[in-house]
């Protein structure tokens, strides 16, 4: 795919899912939380544009040769994007959106389809390399954002983690890998985008065409969260109340979801309680970035056609 289009669409999902109303328990157009603001995640959205763009370049300019698919540079494609996010706010607002968005990109860069998709990107995330570990990081710490690789010998925060990535050379797919037993993006990173490819992806593609785009982003969103316990809740809170909130929003899907007038009354009534609860599901918002992301990256052959 053309790396243009590709950076275009790393864009349009990350617009697209804050913009969901009402996405219950984060921020959406007509919601803010007290240190982060709905513009903050617009900004963090078109700042990625040209890093994406590049991570499909540089899978489109090794896609013939895969021994060389470990110098793709995603930990550097993702420390990049975080670093220049930073600049434009103030707050982590999508680290999780790029970790699972640089990869899609490479992938996509090799292909003119998202057919084999998960496949394409797990071969990639396998040949990784230490030095996208350290990357990886490096960017986790500017994001500040705990829990992921962070373990007893491994703690993101500590520089001797750093050497012994390098010593040992332990690659970012297996960093992801040792935390995939608690953290669901780490799972989703190493084990072929299920919860993307899988439920997201094939249902936003068929809301959005059958309601639109709103309709779309929040009903993946409730499914998502239904079928998968979010991990920022459950590492907050306990896998218990991930659970629960799970629970919670499978009752509101047999209810229509955002789809019926009394799901959408169920909907806007959760977002609230959620937000009092301070019971924020950015997890599965990054999952409803990436699937949304593979949905516009199914238009290629539309979005060609047109040129």
């Amino acid at each position: 795919m053309d790396p243009v289009f590709v950076g275009k669409c790393a864009q349009i999902a990350s617009v697209l899912e804050v913009s969901g109303h009402p996405k219950p328990g984060n921020v959406h157009r007509t919601q803010n939380f007290s240190d982060m603001v709905f513009e903050d995640f617009l900004l963090s959205g078109i700042a990625i544009g040209k890093t994406m763009e590049k991570a499909a370049k540089n899978g489109l300019n090794l896609s013939d040769i895969p021994e060389k698919w470990g110098e793709i540079g995603l930990g550097s494609i993702i420390l990049e994007a975080v670093t220049e996010t930073d600049r434009w706010v103030a707050n982590n607002t999508n680290l999780g959106i790029i970790m699972l968005l640089a990869p899609i990109c490479a992938a996509a860069g090799m292909m003119e389809t998202v057919d084999d998709l998960g496949s394409k990107i797990h071969q990639i995330m396998k040949l990784t390399t230490a030095k996208d570990a350290v990357k990886l990081y490096q960017a986790i710490n500017i994001a500040d954002a705990g829990g992921m690789g962070e373990q007893e010998e491994l703690d993101v925060g500590s520089d001797s983690s750093i050497q012994k990535l390098l010593d040992e050379n332990i690659n970012m797919f297996r960093v992801l890998e040792m935390s995939s037993q608690w953290d669901h993006l780490s799972y989703e990173l190493t084990h072929q985008m299920p919860v993307t490819l899988d439920i997201g992806f094939p249902l936003f593609k068929k809301i959005k065409t059958e309601y639109g785009v709103n309709e779309a982003t929040v009903q993946t969103f409730l499914t998502i969260l239904a079928e998968v316990p979010d991990t920022l809740i459950s590492r907050k809170y306990g896998e218990e109340k991930a659970r629960e909130v799970s629970q919670d929003a499978k009752a509101i899907l047999e209810e229509g979801g955002i789809l019926t007038n009394n799901g959408l009354k169920l909907v806007e009534k959760f977002d609230q309680e959620m937000i009092k609860n301070d019971l924020n599901p950015g997890t599965t918002a990054d999952f409803t970035a990436s699937s949304i992301m593979v949905a516009y990256l199914d238009g290629y052959d539309d979005y060609k056609s047109k040129f």
